[in-house]
């Protein structure tokens, strides 16, 4: 008999004090319901989120770290894409 396994989902909290979401961790749930309660379960016993994503794991596609080369090296030959390329006026202020 083939076994049967239950999905595993990646879980992103939003602390009150912070404006993005942040990966903690991963839960098994049979669906988003069940894994939403387990991720408040077992990441927010103190009270420490405001906000819970969860994802299936299966639906998340990373670049390979041996590609990052390829990847962002093209931006260092694009120097209009950086901030200290353009003068800001003093009217501006701290950006």
């Amino acid at each position: 008999m083939a076994e049967q396994r239950t999905p595993l989902w990646e879980v992103f909290i939003r602390a009150r004090s912070g404006l993005a979401h942040r990966h903690v961790g991963s839960v098994h749930a049979a669906d988003a319901e069940m894994a939403l309660q387990a991720a408040r379960d077992t990441y927010t016993r103190r009270g420490e989120g405001l906000s819970i994503w969860v994802v299936p794991s299966a639906a998340i596609t990373a670049s390979d770290p041996a590609d990052r080369d390829s990847l962002f090296e093209p931006t260092a030959s694009k120097p209009y894409r950086h901030p200290t390329f353009y003068d800001i006026p003093p009217e501006v202020g701290h950006m």
